[in-house]
Order: C-alpha cells, then structure tokens, then sequence
C-alpha cells in the first residue's frame, strides 16, 4: 500500500523533581501506595511498560514484546530521566537505546528531544534563568543520548515571543506547540496573513517563525492535531488499537497536498499510568496495523528535514506579552493567579498563586546578587559559569565529577583556588540550582498550596536560602515569609503559605543545618 500520510507521537515523560533537598533521596510519598514514592509508581505503570509493551493472543499468552519509545517522538524530563539511570538502569538501556535504532532508521533522526531542564513556565522566567533552562536541557540531552538534540519541549507548551527568540539564539531547531498558541499564517512571501486564533490552523504541515531581530534566523514550529490529542488523552479511543486507527483516519488532510503530517502530543503518562495498560494498545498500532495502513510512523526531525515549512506563522502574545500555553486557557495565569484553572469546591481559590510567586522572584532576585557578589571573587563570569554547571550535575559517577570538577575551574575560575575556595563556589552554584527548582511548574498547577508539588518547591526555597546564609551570613527569610504570608491556604490546616512553610519545612528540617535555628522565634 502506498503511503500517503505521516504519523508522529509525541509523548512527553515527565514528573517533577521529587528528591529532599539535603540528602538528595526521594522521601516516602503515602499517596503513592503501594509504591515508595510517585516516580516508583509511574515507572512500573508507565515508564518500565513501554518499555516492553506486550501483545497477547487470545489466551493472554505474550507473543511478543514492543519498545514503543522506538515510535514514539519523545521526551524526558532531565530531573526523571537521571533518577531513571540511578535506580532501574534497565529501563534507562531500552529507552536510550531506542533512541539509538530510530536514528538508524530515519537517517541520523532520532525520537528523543530535549525538555527545558526542570519545567519552569519559560514566559514567566527571566531571560539569564531561560538560557540556562536551554543549555541544561540540551546538555543533559547531550549526556544521555550522546548526540545533539533538534528539537527541545516546551513545559506546558508555554511559550511567548521572548521565548521563541531566546530559543532561536540557542539555536533549537524546532519546537512542539498547541494550535489554540496561532495567531496568523502566511504562505512565504506572501504580505497576506491569515488569522487562526481560533485555533483553525493547518496542523497538517510545519510553519516558521522568523526572528524579529534578524530573517536569517528562525525555529520551526510543529503544531499537533488538537482534537485528536485530546480525544487520545481524555477519551476511550486508546483503549482499542482498531479504534484508535479508525480515528486516525478521521483526521481531515488536504488532498491536493503531499506529504501531510498527522501530528499528536499528550503526556507520556497517559500510557499506562493515567490509563491502564494502554501501552498495550499503542504496541499493537505500531507494530501491527500502522504497516499495512495508509500511514508511515516518522519522527518530527526526520519529517522536517524532508519538509522545510513554506509558511510563516506568528504566535499570540497573551496577556502583558507573557504568552500562552496547553492547559491554561488564559494564557499563563495557572502559575501566577487566580484564573480558574484547578478550583474545585473544595478549594475554591487560588489567590495564593500571586504571592507565591512575588515571594520567589524576590528570593530569586537576592539570591542572584549573593551569587554576583561572591562568585566574581571566583569565577570570570559567574552566569557562564552556571549556565555550564550542568556538567557537575548530570555526573553519574564519583570519577567522572572529579574529572569534570577539575576541568570546570580549569576553565572558569580567575585563579587556582583552594579547596575550600572550589567547594563555596560548588554551594554558590547549588543555591543557583535551588533557586531555579523553585519555579518548577507543579507548584502552581494544583488546587492548594498545601499540595505536595508546591511543599517540594518551598523545600527548595529553604535550601536556597540556607546556603546564602552558610556563605554570606545574609538571611533572606523574614523578608520571604512576611511575602509568602498573603498566599491563603484554602485548607483549615494552615493559615497561609507562612504558617506552612514553618509546620511543613523549617519544623521537618531543624536538623538540616544552622540556618534551621537562626530564626527559631518565627515558630515559637
């Protein structure tokens, strides 16, 4: 049969950054029962089956086993994926080496992209913070799938304009957007736009986006099929391969056009954790049906390369510039309002998520100037020099952070340091770490401050703000917590985001270090 269409999966594998910030061990997570922790539960419903997805015969007998990170376009979350490597290597092997068979199969293009390193919301972050997030996604890439990433993912899809240009000067060559994030398309070289913000855009072909600054310079832009994505995430069509295709075929393509692309991108924990064993399904479509349907399984890098974009798009800017995203339908607000998104009537409001915020820009802002001040005694540049931290971070072995450690300040420090110089230098660069993990998206996705994500995020503000301390002797804390005091919990448990960070994380954590008993007073 020939083949007339262009299928890619995109599956975004992620889950925040779960380890204590002192001992860097995930501690047990009770709602994750039976299993340790969230990473542990999703990993065997989710990661690990995909891994090896079985297809069965009709007395459930496995007849064979499928990778199915050899289909997919994929993600990993850096922060997931080096837990992956530590604790079920295995798994890490089938996924790295999946990666390794697609590129073979499509000429050098391989399924795995990169993701901005620990899923902040890119519009919401500054610019130093943005370039970082992008060198250490794609360094990590580099790390763990020993070639360059094409393509980077966007957490939440969020992006604007700053982003987009950003983006470009970092030289991604492509990223993967929602359509409803369209404003206006035209055919190149044409002076006619045509507006799309109703999200009616073409997902059958690629676009670019031109830099504002410079036309020589661009990023392509993938917009996946919206209703199809979302009737693959939030309905019953996984759960039946022939269902699934026949929905597939479904999808509206123009017939006068070569080469259309059938484009979708859900979350990776779709398959199997958030619908059970439908990884299954996805086993069977691809190895099974998808060969003798009109379809051809590619990934975005390869199908770019044989498809260079002949239109333009431009995005919407959303609110104050600040962009748009996939699951917030007022642009950006889901990590910095009250919008609506996520209340429920049990916790009927968000207002906490604008003082939560406030309070870490300002923590961010301090900490940045404690990192300039001290560091430059130091370092030649000390954002250069954490921009390339990511190298420490991302060694999985004791030998290889001793070769990296010495080839870093070989390389940033103004002078030969000390030991103890080298190692406040390295806690300078773990506050930057913390004070970056901070904005990890997850904090503000949910319906209370009193949520797990958002303790994660405040465990790292304390962090943070404890090694500023060690160093400096600089508290930030009272400043922070008088902030964080206007963040109201909806829960009865605890007055505000002040009154939880006191009972949750300075009370659990007096025994992490001095700064624990500075402030004693704030709890007594």
């Amino acid at each position: 049969m020939k083949k007339k269409l262009f299928l890619c999966l995109h599956g975004h594998f992620y889950q925040p950054p779960r380890e204590n910030a002192w001992t860097n061990e995930i501690e047990p997570q009770p709602s994750a029962a039976p299993f340790h922790d969230w990473n542990e539960r999703i990993l065997q419903e989710c990661y690990k089956p995909n891994s090896e997805a079985v297809i069965v015969d009709i007395h459930d007998n496995v007849i064979k086993r499928v990778n199915n990170y050899e289909y997919f376009n994929f993600n990993f979350g850096p922060t997931l994926l080096h837990w992956i490597k530590n604790k079920h290597p295995r798994t890490y092997s089938k996924i790295t080496e999946a990666d390794k068979i697609s590129a073979k199969k499509n000429q050098g293009h391989g399924n795995a992209i990169a993701m901005i390193y620990n899923h902040v919301i890119m519009p919401l972050a500054n610019k130093r913070d943005k370039i970082t997030q992008i060198r250490w996604g794609l360094e990590d890439f580099r790390i763990h799938f020993g070639r360059e990433s094409e393509g980077i993912w966007l957490p939440e899809t969020a992006c604007n304009i700053e982003t987009l240009e950003t983006l470009i000067e970092e030289k991604i060559k492509y990223i993967i957007l929602d359509p409803s994030q369209a404003d206006s398309v035209r055919k190149s070289g044409s002076d006619e736009w045509e507006d799309v913000t109703s999200g009616n855009i073409d997902t059958g072909i690629p676009y670019r986006y031109f830099s504002a600054h410079n036309r020589k310079k661009y990023i392509d832009i993938i917009f996946y099929d919206g209703p199809l994505s979302k009737n693959i995430a939030f309905d019953d069509h996984i759960y039946s391969a022939e269902k699934l295709l026949n929905r597939l075929k479904e999808v509206k393509v123009s017939e006068v056009r070569s080469g259309n692309l059938v484009g979708v991108a859900v979350d990776g924990e779709t398959f199997g954790h958030h619908k059970k064993y439908t990884e299954r399904t996805l086993s069977y479509l691809f190895s099974e049906l998808i060969p003798s349907s009109e379809f051809k399984i590619i990934n975005f890098g390869k199908y770019l390369a044989t498809h260079k974009p002949d239109h333009e798009v431009m995005i919407k800017e959303g609110i104050n510039g600040e962009g748009t995203s996939w699951s917030c339908l007022h642009g950006v607000g889901r990590w910095k309002e009250n919008c609506g998104c996520g209340s429920s009537d049990e916790y009927p409001s968000q207002e906490w998520r604008t003082p939560l915020r406030e309070s870490l820009n300002f923590l961010r802002d301090e900490l940045a100037l404690v990192f300039e001040n001290t560091g430059s005694h130091f370092l030649y540049d000390v954002w250069e020099a954490r921009n390339a931290y990511i190298s420490l971070i991302s060694s999985f072995s004791e030998e290889s952070y001793d070769h990296n450690k010495a080839e870093y300040f070989l390389k940033f420090s103004k002078k030969k340091l000390t030991d103890p110089e080298k190692d406040l230098c390295i806690k300078l660069l773990e506050m930057q770490k913390y004070s970056m993990f901070m904005f990890t998206s997850c904090g503000w996705f949910f319906s209370d401050i009193s949520g797990i994500e958002t303790l994660q995020i405040l465990e790292y503000a304390a962090r943070a703000m404890e090694i500023a301390f060690e160093v400096t002797g600089l508290n930030t804390e009272y400043t922070f917590l008088e902030m964080l005091s206007r963040a109201k919990s909806n829960s009865d448990e605890y007055l505000n985001g002040k009154d939880l960070y006191l009972k949750k994380i300075k009370k659990n954590n007096r025994s992490a270090g001095e700064f624990f008993n500075v402030t004693n007073d704030l709890i007594n």
